[in-house]
């Protein structure tokens, strides 16, 4: 599948996304948003292939600097709603993912591009990456799913005061707030991501899979509810080969040599 406004490249188990729009700072339009969801299902139909996807933004200004905002001034009601709809699939495509994702943030992650970080599992940046939900300076409000995952993200009341304000959060304040793990030097993000990726992609698919789904839909459940379906996913992982080759590599002290799921 061939792509205008994003490259995809998958090796030793990792897929890499790239938003590649660098003169309009990987700004997302909804051929942009497109191209990102037919990566996901490349992703998601590679199971054995694509065990972790790092998502980063081309050029060294900017991870997704928003929305197009051209674009976007062109819209009625209607056509907004649409393109909302279009943005939370896309984006709860990603978060449902069934591997683990890695924001690599490298610039300018505003608006719709704060979302797009905050829909992936882990999020790193570089120490010139800058995260906010500025929408407000538009008289408007985040609408790819800001003003949900942002509070779950880092509470809510800091979560109302920068969608309130509209500022914009250097990658330390970002860090303090919650918002991203760790901050690197521009030049040493990818292969920090890389690395955390290749990690995560030697570990078994099916196990990564499960914690992903358990740990999502338990966060926003009552604790034994939530510790529930904790005990009926351990349970599950007996008796498959996964489970089956990681415990006997363990015992025969040996690397484990993970099927794919």
């Amino acid at each position: 599948m061939s792509f205008q406004n994003i490259t995809w490249e998958v090796a030793d188990g990792v897929g890499t996304l790239t938003v590649n729009r660098p003169k309009q700072l990987n700004a997302l339009d909804v051929a942009t948003l497109t191209e990102i969801g037919q990566a996901l299902e490349l992703a998601r139909a590679e199971p054995g292939q694509v065990r972790a996807v790092i998502l980063t933004g081309a050029g060294e200004k900017a991870f997704v600097a928003g929305a197009d905002i051209a674009a976007m001034s062109r819209l009625g009601p209607a056509e907004a709603s649409d393109f909302a709809a279009l943005g939370h699939r896309t984006l709860d495509a990603l978060e449902a993912l069934p591997v683990v994702t890695i924001a690599a943030v490298n610039g300018f992650a505003l608006g719709g591009g704060c979302e797009l970080a905050m829909a992936c599992d882990l999020v790193y940046a570089s120490d010139k990456a800058r995260f906010g939900q500025p929408e407000v300076n538009l008289g408007l409000i985040p609408g790819f799913g800001g003003t949900q995952r942002l509070l779950r993200r880092v509470g809510l009341m800091r979560a109302k005061e920068m969608i309130f304000s509209g500022e914009v959060y250097d990658a330390a304040a970002a860090r303090a707030a919650g918002l991203c793990l760790d901050v690197v030097a521009p030049e040493k993000l990818l292969e920090h991501a890389r690395a955390k990726a290749r990690l995560i992609a030697s570990r078994g698919p099916a196990a990564l899979a499960l914690c992903k789904k358990v740990m999502q839909r338990g966060a926003d459940q009552p604790l034994p509810q939530a510790l529930d379906g904790e005990r009926t996913a351990f349970a599950g992982l007996f008796g498959g080969a996964e489970a089956k080759e990681g415990m006997a590599a363990f015992l025969e002290k040996r690397p484990a040599r993970f099927p794919a799921p």
